[in-house]
């Protein structure tokens, strides 16, 4: 059974992850308004995987008999200067996920809730890859300076990523 504050803290992250994904397929659109397929796909597959994340808290709550109570989703941003202004939103963004998460960690340790610790394992892992994933892509548009050839490039890589729902790989 998850006690009340824990069952609230989850509660708020199930909307932090529904907000990534608003947010990923925000600069989705971005990038298709742009015509850079590739950077909406790879945006658009974060957007899958960050509901994802959202439905793997959802049924670890009600699994163990907790309540879901789903709140509104702040609006995202919907407009950026330029790709790289975009993916230090992500570095950043991401940066700001692993915190959220490792306060629930601290707090599942508190509380000792050595099963719902055990849960956040999962995202505490998968949070170094998403930091690394968005720290490389930022790097790559830098170095390429967000534009030409070198875009382009990154572009037709970018449209090969296909979404595999790793939250349901361990099962």
């Amino acid at each position: 059974m998850l006690s009340k504050k824990m069952e609230k803290a989850l509660n708020e992250q199930i909307n932090a992850e529904l907000y990534s994904a608003y947010l990923y397929l925000s600069m989705s659109a971005y990038f298709e308004g742009q015509n850079f397929d590739g950077f909406a796909n790879w945006l658009r597959v974060q957007y899958q995987e960050e509901t994802s994340h959202a439905m793997k808290i959802y049924d670890y709550v009600h699994e163990r008999g907790g309540k879901v109570t789903l709140t509104g989703i702040d609006s995202p941003q919907t407009d950026w200067k330029n790709p790289v202004e975009v993916f230090e939103q992500v570095f950043e963004h991401e940066q700001h996920v692993t915190s959220l998460i490792n306060n629930l960690v601290n707090m599942a340790i508190d509380e000792k809730d050595h099963a719902t610790n055990n849960m956040l394992q999962w995202f505490v892992a998968e949070q170094v890859e998403e930091e690394a994933n968005a720290e490389k892509l930022l790097e790559d548009v830098k170095m390429i300076g967000g534009k030409g050839q070198g875009m382009l490039m990154l572009d037709r890589e970018l449209k090969q990523r296909t979404f595999v729902d790793e939250t349901k790989e361990e099962e």
